[in-house]
């Protein structure tokens, strides 16, 4: 019964520079499976150009058009096994087990780094950790007054193999060789149970709070944001709902601005939202936008007919395309702050590359980090990943100039939305 593993997780590599490559899954089906994929690949550092998917509830297919979005090398066996990890069983054993069986958490181990500080070592490291595949839970970085940084990660493996002496020297290894004579020690070991790793962040402000995690962006909070005037497309979204076209789907037709992580963050907001995508449509980038449709269920394999239901889901759409992810710079106490939140799914799942991404604008600008964390908030209405970041003061911009202010938020911003 079913498809030979192999055959679950096909890529097709572009025969010529610049093609996109072609992903295609076919799989039994699960829930919030298209948003799973969706995290892997924009994990890797890949954008999707177009894609379908389709499933009858039972079984699914996804073929998705995929480019790199930087220069940096994709193994693409290490992508199809984290493809074929969240991909369902295709034995018979699956439908007896897939509700008895809970995924199991893994392992945390903390990584010890100290260093000499310089300009981009907090990103050089992150980047050498996504090459591996480890993904940082929780980070907690301290300058110290002498010029040296001791930076604490608590990392989990998805490749699962951290327990081993060469996949643990291998990860040291080639953070010498990045790091150079900069690096004084490195040390790997199994965090103790007590780590916590979605801790909560230290105590935030009341008004930088509101600003962060409003849910509701108005005119006045955009500027506290910092969009710059080329980016007031910001504002332009539609979704559209449409019941005439089919007896048992609401069809959604999105027109929205594209980012990097566009076709993930729809994805997560219909799961999150209980919704079922039975046919959907991803189309290529035009002048800028996407269109997509999309035929839903709800839970009950019924379409969505009350209209204060589908009204909710128009506007959680809309907020989550534009502003996937929130970005200000405020005072704490005497030091300047950089923070970044975005929104935790409901399965506790963060989203893949911030912090990768945010460092990387942090070294393009010349701004040196004095200490970094990264926590969970809960608000009334959901839990947010949030990253902070104390610059250092010794730089080009005069961080207490709202230009300058403004510089840095629109240029993590563009980072983090692949522009």
């Amino acid at each position: 019964m079913g498809v030979p593993n192999d055959d679950v997780v096909l890529i097709q590599k572009g025969k010529r520079p610049g093609e996109p490559h072609v992903i295609t899954v076919n799989c039994p089906d699960k829930t919030g499976l298209g948003c799973d994929i969706c995290r892997i690949i924009l994990d890797f550092g890949l954008y999707i150009t177009k894609g379908d998917i389709s499933t009858d509830g039972i079984w699914c297919y996804i073929v998705l058009w995929v480019v790199p979005h930087s220069s940096s090398i994709i193994r693409w066996t290490n992508l199809k096994n984290r493809l074929m990890s969240e991909c369902p069983s295709c034995s018979v054993s699956f439908y007896f087990n897939q509700l008895s069986t809970r995924p199991t958490r893994s392992p945390v181990y903390l990584l010890k780094l100290f260093c000499l500080d310089r300009k981009g070592l907090l990103h050089d490291v992150t980047q050498v950790l996504c090459e591996l595949e480890l993904s940082i839970q929780r980070v907690k970085v301290t300058t110290t007054p002498d010029g040296r940084v001791l930076d604490l990660f608590f990392i989990t493996d998805n490749r699962e193999l951290l327990h081993t002496k060469k996949r643990q020297d291998e990860t040291c290894e080639q953070l010498h060789a990045v790091l150079g004579e900069s690096c004084i020690s490195c040390e790997l070991q199994l965090a103790g149970p007590e780590c916590d790793c979605h801790q909560g962040v230290s105590s935030l402000s009341p008004v930088v709070a509101e600003e962060l995690f409003r849910f509701e962006l108005s005119d006045k909070e955009t500027r506290l944001q910092a969009l710059s005037p080329d980016m007031t497309k910001l504002k332009k979204a539609n979704v559209v709902v449409d019941n005439s076209l089919s007896p048992a789907h609401t069809l959604l037709q999105i027109h929205c601005v594209d980012h990097k992580g566009l076709l993930y963050d729809i994805m997560r907001t219909l799961k999150d939202c209980n919704m079922k995508i039975s046919y959907g449509r991803f189309s290529p980038n035009s002048q800028g936008y996407r269109d997509l449709d999309l035929f839903i269920q709800q839970k009950d394999e019924k379409k969505i007919v009350d209209p204060e239901k589908q009204s909710a889901i128009c506007s959680r759409l809309k907020m989550e395309m534009l502003h996937p992810l929130r970005v200000i710079i405020a005072n704490r106490g005497p030091d300047t702050e950089l923070l970044v939140a975005n929104p935790v799914e409901l399965c506790g799942k963060g989203r893949p590359r911030v912090f990768y991404d945010v460092t990387l604008a942090l070294k393009v600008l010349g701004i040196c980090v004095f200490s970094a964390e990264i926590g969970r908030y809960s608000t009334s209405e959901r839990e947010w990943e949030i990253y902070r970041f104390l610059l250092d003061e010794n730089c080009k911009f005069q961080l207490s100039s709202m230009a300058a202010r403004e510089q840095i938020v629109d240029r993590v911003r563009r980072a983090l939305m692949g522009w």
